[in-house]
């Protein structure tokens, strides 16, 4: 039940869940006990009442466990009849819904999503596969993360940084995208996960260096920035200010126009670093087109920016999805 627990509380596509296995045990065993923990452990859990997935995902779930039961001599189970039910009751479809992504900490990240691919022009308004990997990775290694300034880069709704402001103690987190929409979804869910940004004008040097007494100051609750932040007209001067000792980003790497972009203003980070080290610079993609990946790694080259392949950890612990091919890449700029 737990198996599905996760994956269902996260939306990830139902064909993913593990109905091979209920359906093995319950030829084995025909209990209705072994659904009712399941629908406990999903539908009726406090965080899916809460923040429900959409109501679309919720019907496909049911009907599929529905299916299981009835395929079986199992007790019939009224429970699950109601819940569907009570799904098929609420209105129309919203162009919202939510994900609860459980950490292995025990922790949760819930954010509202856009049910739609692209909206309002941008495709920013829903978590990425390479997010999910990135955070992963961040969760196994907190230590790069841990008393420091981390800038994300494209932080779309913000999962990523989320993760790691709840389990890896930065000392300051700034998220940052250039989309109207997508900044107000992302301070949406800041404040569903109990974060706090800074008003703007955190953006000034002068604010910047008031808060660098006490390195390890308030790592529990990292200070939270949300920035605006265009690649293309950003200063050397505004990314100094923002003291950034480690830079991500997951999925920005998918169109040539934006790698221009995305590698000039790297070429900025590296040469805005006056005495300070460089930061240091994690991308994580998910190759769709190879082309457009090998084109990155070409014009980073071009740009005498050096990079490595970070291996991926094999084990995902906290979505147990099949592996999609994304890739980190350690850049040195």
């Amino acid at each position: 039940a737990l198996r599905f627990q996760r994956r269902f509380l996260a939306a990830r596509p139902l064909r993913s869940l593990p109905w091979p296995e209920l359906e093995q045990s319950l030829r084995t065993a025909p209990d209705s006990a072994l659904l009712a923990d399941i629908l406990h452990k999903t539908i009726l859990h406090p965080l899916c009442v809460k923040y429900p997935p959409s109501a679309k995902y919720r019907r496909g779930f049911l009907t599929e466990l529905i299916k299981k039961l009835e395929s079986t001599a199992a007790e019939p189970l009224d429970e699950l009849y109601e819940a569907l039910a009570d799904v098929l009751k609420e209105a129309e479809e919203s162009t919202h819904c939510y994900k609860n992504y459980l950490l292995p900490s025990g922790d949760c990240v819930s954010l509202c999503e856009s049910t739609a691919l692209i909206s309002g022009g941008t495709t920013g308004l829903l978590t990425w596969e390479a997010a999910l990997h990135l955070a992963q990775w961040a969760l196994q290694n907190p230590s790069l993360f841990r008393g420091r300034t981390i800038l994300e880069l494209g932080s779309g709704v913000g999962f990523t940084g989320i993760a790691i402001c709840k389990s890896c103690q930065p000392r300051t987190f700034i998220f940052s995208d250039c989309h109207p929409r997508v900044l107000s979804q992302l301070g949406q869910n800041l404040q569903l996960n109990g974060l706090s940004a800074e008003p703007d004008g955190t953006w000034s040097p002068q604010t910047e260096s008031q808060g660098q007494e006490g390195e390890g100051q308030s790592c529990q609750t990292p200070k939270v920035i949300v920035a605006e932040l265009d690649w293309g007209s950003v200063t050397e001067k505004q990314l100094l200010a923002l003291r950034a000792d480690v830079v991500i980003a997951a999925d920005v790497v998918y169109d040539p126009e934006i790698i221009v972009v995305l590698i000039g203003m790297l070429q900025k980070l590296s040469s805005s670093r006056a005495d300070r080290k460089a930061p240091e610079v994690f991308i994580a993609s998910t190759i769709r087109n190879p082309a457009t990946y090998q084109l990155f790694q070409a014009e980073l080259d071009k740009a005498g920016i050096r990079w490595q392949v970070i291996p991926a950890h094999s084990s995902c612990n906290f979505l147990c999805d099949v592996q999609p091919d994304v890739t980190i890449l350690q850049l040195f700029v």
